[in-house]
Parts: structure tokens; C-alpha cells; sequence
């Protein structure tokens, strides 16, 4: 699923109406019906008083169709213009004149100094002050009005975007936007809506089809996608009746120091899980029994020093290596880094402390491969681009990082997001209880599982982290989010491979 920018989604409101020869004033009547249809589904009529707040712009133009269609069917309804400024868009004024005609009175108008008016906690609020085409903070007073509504305890139902958001940039002021329990989107889902920084404005999202031209939706580029169920299918690789253990490559895992040896071994097990034909581990001394009997379906390698990685010398030729994960920043491993990454050619999945190395000596970036694959958290990645201003400045930094270096860049967290010079790919699944300790070198390892496998490194990158949070959400339903650990995921990657299969109705009986 493409995420449109602002401008992109004017440039398709404009070629659909030029294209299916109707006005901007019926193409905002079929937006705002589908949000209709989308509540008059859920309600059935149900008597709950319903506050329907618009602006003067687009975005209340649609409020206002909302609400003539809400009257229409016998809702209890209560329309307000939060008269925000003397500008008001053509498409707004004829709606207003439209609900004047079905109601008998005018929406009431709020103004500068008035009181919000009585919302009780049984209610439903109807945001439609902003859409996306807001530019600036709004007036203080109009702050007032929305912190209201956020206070209000009634559900806010947002339309398109939650009023105060803007589609490129943080808000001046948090306090200036509806918090929406729900969004209705129009035909894609915005880039805020993933973001830490921008998400928690609404807590459920969806997106209603508006009949935007197809054509143009289809041949246009974005900037960024949506990564769910639909758009990794085309990815899977069915296995061949006589396919062996050799044609699903041989990994190499690198890594682990005395005490941190674990790491290995949840990187290792995820590699397999996902498919790797086979799986070496490269290990200090201290961690060659303990791997050979948690993971008996693994080689092991072990360095020649027993507590730490000193030097990564192998005579095996693998098809992927992932390394970094507990290897220790030290001098020693330092050198053995650098002394590997001069004369390695293998595809590489990178984390954890050979990230940190990479950071403090970022000579060593020159040497990586293209399509090298680096897997950091947030703390990781600020080590490595330097400190950004806000998650935008951050995205934009991980771009000219990935582009400088001709990289894969996977930065960790909840809606993990897939960095490449030429896009960015948002995922979908995922859950608060994959915050624990060894979840990322599980997600190392699946990707270095399917690299392995044959998927080129950006399709592994972005498989991988939806098996990896696909496999945390099937973990969820028996453990719960604080119960949940790294080898949970990975005893659920099967169940996600399979769920890539299950139709909805599959996946109904089985959530009953």
C-alpha cells in the first residue's frame, strides 16, 4: 500500500475529477458518504448524541456532508463551525448551504470566546476542523476548543487526519491536536500515522476508498509504503519437491563474547527457523558447548581466543553472514572487524556492536558491500547518522545515510521501518511485548535466514520484519506483552509463514 504525500493526493483528487468528469463538490460527497456509510454500519441508528465539529475548509466541507447524511437518517446530531477564520473554501459554502436546507437552521457557529458546548462521556465527537492541508498553528482559542474536545471523554472519530496534525512536520504545539480514538482515512494511510513522534494522535486507523483515479494511484511513485500481508505474498518463495538442505544456502552467524553468547544462539535458531539450509556459528571458545547443546542443528566455529571475537577466520563459504550481536566493542574485536570487512565480498545483515564499532570509526562503513543490510535500534542509529531534531529530520537522515553508503537500513521499533536510497517500507505487525531483550537478534537472524535463502537483501529486509512481527503477535495470544521473550517469536515464525495463507475467514475462527 503506497503512502501519498499531501501534494500527491491534491494531484489525484484533481486528475479523478478531470478523469471521471465530476466536480470537486461530488468527489467530496462520495469521501465524506463512505465515512457515513462507515458509522451508519456500526451504529445501525442507535440514538447516542454524535457532535459533528468542522472547520471552514475542505476538511469541513466534508464534516458538513457527514452531518446532512447523519440528519437524513435519523441521527442525533449536532452540527458546530469553529469559525476559524474569514476564508472559507467554495466547496465548504456549498455544503453549508446544503445542511441549512435539510435541517431548517444553520450549524452553530463557535467563535472567539465562546463556550464548547455540553458533551457528555457517552458521547461521539466528529473531528473535521483541519485536513491535511493545514500550514500553520492555529489561533490559541481554537486550541482551547480542541483541547476541550480532547477532554471531553467522549470518542473522537477523526475525518482524514486528526485536526491539528500536519502531513510533513511535527505540530508547534502537542497540545494542538485531536486526539482521535479513531481516523478515517481517506484512500491511504499518512506518514504521521507511524511515526513515535506523531502516531499516538489516533489510536485506530482505516482507510475508506474514495474512487481516486486508479490509473494514477497505481503508476505513481512514493516516497514510502505500507508493508502488510498483501504486499510480502508476492515475495514468498515456494519450495520445489526436490530441493535439499544446499539449496537454501548456509548462513554464518558471528558474534557473542563470554556472557553475552546468547545472542548467537537466538540469531543462529532464527536463521534456521526462517528457512536457512544450513547454519554456522562463529564463536569465542567459552561458547562452544553451550551452542552445541542448545542448538544442535547448528555447526559452531570458535575463535582462538575463549572469551572474546579476535579474529574471524573460516575455511566454510557461506552464502550470507550476519555478525555484531554480543561480539563486545573492544579493541581487539575492532580489529578483527575491519581485518574481516577488507577482505569479505559476502552479503551482510549488521547489528548490534558491529554497529557501534562501525559508528566511532566510520571508515569502516566504506567497506561494506552494497545492499549491506544494518539492523540498528534507535540508539544505534543516532551513533551512526548523528542526532536528529524530530522523527522526519530522522527519516531524512537515514536516507542521505543509506544513499551515501548504498545500504539497507532497518531502524527497530514499533512500526518498524525499512530505509533504502530509494524508499521507505513501514511494517505493519509488531506489539509493545517484542521490547525484549533479544528480539532484534532474532530479527538479525531471519533476515540473514532469508538472504540465505535466495531473497535479494531488500526483500528479505522487508519480509523478515513482517515474519518477525507477525511471529511476536501470534506469541502475544498465549503470553501476553510482559511475559513475552526473544525464543517466543521465534517459536512462532512457522505459525506466520503459515498465517501468510490463512484467509480471513481462517483467521476469524481461529482469533474465536
Amino acid at each position: 500500500m503506497k503512502i501519498f504525500s499531501a501534494a500527491q493526493i491534491y494531484e489525484a483528487d484533481k486528475i479523478t475529477t478531470e478523469r471521471q468528469g465530476i466536480s470537486s463538490i461530488e468527489l467530496m460527497e462520495r469521501a465524506a458518504t463512505q465515512v457515513f456509510n462507515w458509522m451508519h454500519q456500526r451504529m445501525q441508528g442507535a440514538q447516542v448524541k454524535i457532535h459533528v465539529f468542522c472547520g471552514i475548509g475542505n476538511n469541513g466541507g466534508d464534516g458538513l456532508v457527514l452531518a446532512r447524511h447523519l440528519y437524513q437518517h435519523g441521527y442525533n446530531v449536532d452540527t458546530y463551525v469553529v469559525n476559524c477564520s474569514d476564508k472559507r473554501s467554495k466547496n465548504f459554502l456549498v455544503n453549508y448551504d446544503r445542511i441549512k436546507a435539510e435541517t431548517k437552521s444553520w450549524p452553530t457557529l463557535i467563535k472567539k470566546g465562546d463556550e464548547l458546548p455540553e458533551i457528555g462521556k457517552d458521547d461521539i465527537i466528529v473531528d473535521a476542523i483541519f485536513g491535511i492541508g493545514i500550514n500553520r498553528c492555529p489561533d490559541d482559542w481554537v486550541i482551547t476548543i480542541m483541547q476541550g474536545l480532547n477532554n471531553a471523554g467522549a470518542y473522537i472519530v477523526s475525518v482524514d487526519i486528526p485536526s491539528g496534525l500536519f502531513s510533513d512536520k511535527l505540530p508547534e504545539k502537542p497540545e494542538a491536536v485531536i486526539r482521535a480514538g479513531y481516523t478515517l482515512s481517506f484512500q491511504t494511510p499518512k506518514l504521521i500515522f507511524f511515526l513515535p513522534q506523531t502516531g499516538h494522535y489516533t489510536e485506530q486507523w482505516e482507510i475508506l476508498d474514495i474512487g481516486l483515479d486508479r490509473q494514477y494511484l497505481v503508476e505513481t511513485q512514493t516516497a514510502a509504503e505500507l508493508i502488510g500481508k498483501h504486499e510480502v505474498l508476492p515475495i514468498y518463495q515456494p519450495r520445489e519437491k526436490f530441493d535439499h538442505k544446499g539449496t537454501y544456502g548456509h548462513s554464518l552467524i558471528i558474534g557473542g563474547s563470554h556472557g553475552k553468547i546468547g545472542a548467537v544462539q537466538l540469531a543462529s535458531r532464527a536463521a534456521l527457523t526462517a528457512g536457512a539450509g544450513l547454519v554456522t556459528a562463529y564463536v569465542p571458545g567459552c561458547g562452544y558447548h553451550s551452542m552445541q547443546t542448545a542448538l544442535p542443528e547448528a555447526m559452531v566455529l570458535t575463535d582462538s581466543s575463549e572469551e572474546e571475537i579476535t579474529q574471524i577466520k573460516f575455511k566454510i563459504d557461506p552464502t550470507v553472514i550476519g555478525l555484531g550481536m554480543g561480539m563486545g566493542t573492544g579493541k581487539k574485536a575492532k580489529i578483527a572487524l575491519e581485518v574481516f570487512l577488507k577482505d569479505n565480498r559476502k552479503p551482510l545483515v549488521i547489528d548490534a556492536d558491529a554497529l557501534n564499532i562501525m559508528a566511532a570509526d566510520k571508515t569502516l562503513l566504506e567497506l561494506l558491500p552494497e545492499n549491506t543490510v544494518l539492523t540498528p535500534h534507535p540508539g544505534e542509529l543516532e551513533r551512526l547518522v548523528g542526532k536528529w531534531e524530530d522523527d522526519f529530520d530522522k527519516l531524512e537522515r537515514t536516507k542521505a545515510f543509506a544513499a551515501k553508503y548504498k545500504l539497507i537500513v532497518t531502524i527497530k521499533g514499533a512500526n518498524t521501518i525499512t530505509v533504502h536510497p530509494e524508499k521507505i517500507y513501514i511494517n505493519v505487525t509488531g506489539n509493545p511485548g517484542m521490547a525484549t531483550a533479544g528480539s532484534g537478534d532474532v530479527l538479525t537472524g531471519i533476515i540473514t535466514g532469508l538472504i540465505s535463502q535466495g531473497y535479494d537483501p531488500l526483500q528479505a529486509t522487508v519480509f523478515g520484519v513482517y515474519l518477525h512481527g507477525t511471529a511476536g503477535d501470534l506469541a502475544l495470544e498465549g503470553r501476553g506483552y510482559q511475559a513475552m521473550i526473544a525464543g517466543d517469536i521465534i517459536n512462532h515464525i512457522g505459525k506466520a509463514y503459515v498465517a501468510l495463507f490463512k484467509q480471513p475467514e481462517q483467521e476469524q475462527q481461529q482469533e474465536e
